[in-house]
């Protein structure tokens, strides 16, 4: 059996959402947990971003199959590195690593991530692939991780020409559907593609089953 651990990409802390929470007059019930209490970075990050993280974490929660000892689902962060996304934050330690640009170029995003996915590559073993669940678009992402894993590196090629909020939809389906994407290794890829048919509309259920899966 091949073991796979999924890479999540973060949500924008510097969008509408995350203001709801980060700032200091936030209402929502989330931003007032925050300030009282910690909370698992799954939850906040599916809050901010809405459909496309919860498809991530769905999904990857669905089809992770790490090795022995290891975990089967790490995100992206702009500060903090690879994190699990049941670690739990208080509002002060969300800030610290939500701060920053994702950025290949920005030392404070990029030393982080590669000293966090160097430990990752050499515990997970020669049998293990990463799957990147995020853009591979632009170079914030495969830039930092492709000369750590290499060949290792894979990410959904169905994820090609689709946008966001199409990539949460498609990986809600799957994990519900009990459908697996087909994964490829990044380099020597293709990274844009024409746009593919749109996908139905989720339905209202459908999403709020995720979410309170994820929550």
């Amino acid at each position: 059996m091949r073991h796979r651990i999924f890479l999540l990409s973060p949500a924008n802390a510097s969008g509408v959402r995350a203001k709801l929470i980060l700032g200091e007059s936030g209402r929502s019930q989330l931003a007032l947990r925050l300030r009282s209490e910690a909370v698992p970075l799954g939850e906040i990050f599916s809050f901010i971003s809405g459909l496309y993280f919860r498809g991530k974490l769905a999904y990857a929660r669905e089809y992770a199959a790490p090795p022995p000892g290891m975990p089967g689902i790490v995100v992206i962060t702009a500060s903090g590195g690879l994190i699990s996304p049941d670690k739990l934050f208080t509002l002060e330690e969300l800030r610290a690593v939500a701060a920053g640009r994702v950025d290949a170029s920005e030392p404070e995003y990029r030393l982080p991530l590669e000293h966090n996915a160097r430990l990752l590559a050499e515990e997970m073993g020669a049998h293990c692939e990463v799957v990147l669940l995020g853009s591979i678009a632009t170079s914030k992402y495969a830039e930092p991780l492709l000369p750590i894993f290499g060949e290792r590196l894979m990410f959904p090629a169905e994820f090609t020409g689709r946008g966001d909020m199409s990539r949460g939809g498609l990986l809600l389906r799957c994990a519900r559907e009990q459908v697996q994407l087909t994964y490829i290794p990044v380099a020597g890829a293709s990274r844009h593609g024409a746009r593919p048919p749109k996908l139905p509309k989720l339905s209202r259920r459908i999403v709020k089953a995720a979410k309170k899966r994820n929550s």
